[in-house]
Parts: structure tokens; C-alpha cells; sequence
């Protein structure tokens, strides 16, 4: 249940959040830097 529940967060983030891939993490500001690393937690959490 709980790697189903981060797979449907992870699709959800998919589409609301914004993408932060390109660009360097150091220029982000605090709070695109903890969108990146939620969309990482949820995203590992989801694989495994």
C-alpha cells in the first residue's frame, strides 16, 4: 500500500510540479531546492 500511495504522489508531481532538471542546483532558491527534493523522496520511495 504505501509504494502504491508514492506512485500515485509521483504522478501527481509529474503533473503539478514544476521540473527543475536543467538547471544548476546551487542557483535554485530554498524553496525550488525542497520542491527538487521532495519530487526525489517521493520519487525514490516509489521505485523501491
Amino acid at each position: 500500500m504505501k509504494k502504491s500511495l508514492f506512485k500515485l504522489l509521483n504522478t501527481i508531481n509529474k503533473i503539478v510540479l514544476p521540473k527543475y532538471s536543467r538547471k544548476d542546483p546551487a542557483t535554485l532558491s530554498k524553496l525550488q531546492q525542497g520542491i527538487v527534493a521532495y519530487r526525489y523522496y517521493v520519487l525514490i520511495h516509489s521505485l523501491g
